[in-house]
């Protein structure tokens, strides 16, 4: 009974729009910075652009995980749950397709697993000694990948969830500040996405969906967690 409500209010529509912004807006900067060489680039340019949406459209998750997270703990309605989601997957398609578009290859596009290379080479996407590629070459590799996802997925909705008490800059600062360690730190691994959606959105651009699985697996971290909210 109370989905035509929730439907017919304004501040619904207003949060699943400022979801579907936020992840755009997320998403293209974070591939944009992705086409430098190295993972230093997009960690630092994911951890400022989370800030300032914080800062600037009042926090939403931009993070499929994230809403899984307070959906699962009841601080969201079903309906606006998966509202946000399906907004937040549709800002990171957008966001993909326009990156597709506008750089030259699609080496920072996709967010790849990767395993150490025995060859002092680098990859243009990843730091020394680590090759990047389609797919893993042991279930071991994907299970550290996945691990390391979930960790640093886990750090992130930790920052979110008690930032929630804070006021704007001191939240802003905090989970950007997440975003990029979280990035650095599994960058090396699974690519540090953290977010389903930012992976979701180039797979479909560019048809790659090896060890896609990854980036939805550890979305299930932050929300068996049960961390409290207000």
């Amino acid at each position: 009974p109370l989905f035509p409500q929730e439907l017919r209010s304004g501040r619904f529509w207003r949060g699943v729009l400022a979801e579907l912004a936020a992840t755009l807006i997320f998403v293209g900067v974070v591939l944009g910075a992705s086409a430098a060489p190295g993972p230093l680039a997009p960690a630092l340019a994911g951890g400022l652009v989370a800030g300032g949406l914080v800062c600037t459209l009042g926090g939403p998750q931009a993070n499929p995980a994230l809403t899984l997270a307070l959906l699962c703990t009841r601080k969201l309605s079903t309906l606006r749950g998966a509202a946000g989601v399906l907004a937040q997957c549709a800002g990171a398609t957008l966001a993909s397709a326009a990156a597709h578009a506008a750089l030259p290859d699609d080496t920072g596009l996709v967010t790849r697993v990767s395993v150490p290379s025995q060859s002092p080479s680098q990859s243009p996407s990843c730091g020394a000694g680590l090759v990047s590629l389609l797919q893993v070459s042991t279930v071991g590799t994907a299970g550290t990948a996945l691990a390391w996802e979930a960790f640093a997925t886990f750090q992130l909705a930790l920052a979110a969830f008690a930032a929630a008490e804070h006021a704007a800059p001191q939240a802003g600062l905090a989970l950007g500040s997440a975003v990029a360690a979280g990035a650095l730190a599994a960058g090396p691994f699974s690519g540090g996405s953290m977010n389903p959606a930012r992976s979701l959105g180039p797979a479909i651009v560019t048809g790659v969906w090896d060890d896609h699985w990854v980036s939805w697996g550890h979305a299930e971290s932050p929300i068996r967690v049960g961390l409290p909210y207000s």
